[in-house]
């Protein structure tokens, strides 16, 4: 799966058009910035601070424990995403209404050649954000390829989570939505009505909450 995946990616990079576009606050990403910081504390019932989750834990935190966190001023995030159905749309919309509400620095990178999604995750590495936000199914595959030769680059899985991430790559899910790719199939679970705009929202929020605060390589299962 991976060496095919790896294949398709790597035709001709510099060919692929990729969509782009600012919104959030202005910044000019050619420019050096101060390294992002969590400004607000994690609530009681994020995490016991005395034991830590470790790599690959599932964690499932109090409702709200993440609202008291935001990016410090400047913080740069890509999302990337793939799929025009409803259930990516909604998560892509509340990407876009958390940055507009933070006033984060965000571009977007829409991968819409099936054929190409290693290309499309690679060109958004290659922005320098702090943060890639990933929303769409059709993602998690080639993710699990790219993200463990990218270590220094934070990723944020919505609605899904690889099957073996490495700690840079961190997912917020839910009962419904916990795709898993690898050949795994759709989860039994599966529920598209499951992902609704607070959900979603929810999801940036927390996801973001534990970036920040370095608790990352975890999955994070909303209530």
């Amino acid at each position: 799966m991976r060496s095919r995946l790896l294949a398709a990616g790597m035709t001709s990079a510099a060919a692929i058009a990729v969509l782009v576009s600012g919104c959030g606050s202005p910044d000019d990403w050619s420019q050096p910035h101060a390294k992002p910081s969590p400004v607000g504390t994690l609530g009681p019932g994020f995490v016991n601070p005395a034991a830590p989750p470790t790599p690959e834990a599932t964690i499932t935190p109090s409702p709200g424990s993440w609202d008291g966190v935001r990016p410090s001023p400047g913080y740069r995030v890509v999302l990337l995403t793939a799929g025009n159905d409803p259930q990516t749309r909604t998560l892509v919309t509340a990407v876009t209404k958390w940055a507009e509400e933070e006033q984060i620095s965000l571009k977007i990178v829409t991968a819409d050649e099936p054929g190409q999604l290693i290309a499309h995750i690679v060109e958004a590495i290659d922005l320098g954000p702090d943060l890639v936000i990933s929303a769409g199914n059709d993602l998690v595959d080639p993710l699990a390829v790219v993200t463990a030769s990218h270590l220094d680059q934070q990723f944020l899985v919505l609605g899904a989570e690889l099957a073996e991430p490495t700690a840079n790559v961190t997912a917020a899910n839910w009962t419904g939505a916990s795709f898993r790719g690898e050949g795994l199939g759709m989860s039994s679970t599966y529920d598209p009505a499951s992902i609704t705009p607070e959900r979603a929202a929810a999801a940036v929020r927390a996801g973001v909450a534990s970036v920040l605060n370095g608790l990352t390589g975890i999955v994070i299962r909303l209530d």
